[in-house]
């Protein structure tokens, strides 16, 4: 007997969703009883988790406000995760209100829930797609209608290419996405990294995340981060931790529990 597939849309609660994850991480309500477990389990290995991901994404509003003071009014954001407060849009187009924001994801929650966020705001839209194929994504009529890629964009990659194991892979999908990037555009990139986690550990939290929908997780070294940067102006204070990538308002050092790190650094289109 055939057994028909079912649509991208349907969500099965028992696998782990990384954005789901991460939104749990952040203190969020959106997310299932397989998520939550499997965070846990990340937790126990990565006492820290809750705090690279604040790092993560606070990195992200300094720099979305950066860009938009500097001029930037095109923004694509590689898997977007579930809105939060202060998201790409409303930073940008706090400082720019003409700002134009795509979304791009793959999660149908994150889908869902974008849209609504997004439904009284015409300059900013969500799309279906996913990050390993960024042909589809830069083809798409979305991103092609609503994006001017003759004109600097900001693309942003945060916490997502540590989902492609394979360097090489995770190499060709940054230069693809790269490659039709006008001068002026920037790359904000972030990542995670093993810290002072031993092996053992790095081991465990790699399976916990081969049961989620990502598939896997790889943390890189900071080299390596920096290499989805090479050929950019890297803008001071260059491929660091995120929590001293410009700080504001005498943001907290790590607070000195053992886990990983999280770098990340923004390079500009010459």
């Amino acid at each position: 007997m055939h057994e028909e597939l079912a649509p991208a849309w349907v969500v099965d609660p028992g696998t782990p969703s990384v954005a789901r994850m991460y939104d749990y991480y952040l203190g969020g309500k959106d997310n299932f009883a397989a998520d939550r477990q499997a965070a846990e389990k990340i937790i126990s290995i990565l006492p820290n988790a809750r705090e690279v991901a604040r790092a993560n994404r606070a990195f992200l509003v300094r720099a979305v406000r950066h860009l938009a003071r500097s001029g930037i009014r095109q923004f694509l954001d590689i898997g977007t995760g579930l809105p939060t407060q202060e998201n790409v849009h409303q930073v940008a187009q706090a400082e720019a209100p003409e700002s134009r924001i795509v979304y791009v994801d793959n999660d149908p929650i994150v889908l869902v829930h974008a849209r609504a966020l997004l439904a009284d705001n015409p300059r900013s839209i969500v799309i279906d797609g996913d990050m390993r194929k960024p042909e589809s994504i830069l083809g798409h009529p979305g991103v092609r209608t609503h994006l001017d890629l003759t004109r600097p964009v900001a693309l942003i990659m945060l916490a997502v290419l540590h989902f492609v194991t394979d360097d090489a892979e995770a190499a060709r999908v940054v230069g693809a996405f790269r490659e039709p990037l006008a001068p002026g555009s920037h790359l904000v990139v972030s990542h995670i990294t093993q810290g002072d986690l031993d092996e053992d550990a790095v081991r465990r939290g790699r399976d916990v995340y081969t049961t989620t929908t990502a598939g896997g997780i790889v943390p890189r070294t900071a080299a390596q981060v920096r290499g989805f940067l090479d050929g950019l102006h890297v803008l001071e204070p260059g491929v660091v931790p995120l929590h001293r990538w410009r700080p504001e308002n005498a943001e907290p050092e790590w607070n000195g529990v053992p886990g990983g790190d999280i770098l990340g650094g923004v390079g500009l289109v010459t």
